[in-house]
C-alpha cells in the first residue's frame, strides 16, 4: 500500500513541461567548437557495428540463395 501512494506524490509533484518550454529551452542550447565532431563519431560507433552485421547477413543470404 504505501508503494502505490508514494509513487502518486512522486508523481503529482514533477512538472510537466509544455511543448513550447521544451522548444525554448533547447533552442537556447549552443555547442561548443567540438560537439559536432563528438557526435558524428559517436554516431559512427554506434550505427556502424549494425550496419556490417545486416551487410554480412544479407551476403550471407545471397551466398545461401544463390551460390549453392
Amino acid at each position: 500500500m504505501f508503494i502505490p501512494k508514494r509513487i502518486k506524490e512522486i508523481l503529482a509533484k514533477t512538472k510537466t513541461k509544455t511543448k513550447e518550454e521544451l522548444d525554448e529551452h533547447y533552442k537556447n542550447i549552443e555547442l561548443e567548437k567540438g560537439d559536432f565532431l563528438a557526435m558524428v563519431i559517436a554516431a559512427f560507433i554506434t550505427f556502424l557495428p549494425v550496419l556490417i552485421i545486416a551487410m554480412v547477413v544479407i551476403y550471407g543470404l545471397m551466398w545461401i540463395l544463390f551460390l549453392l
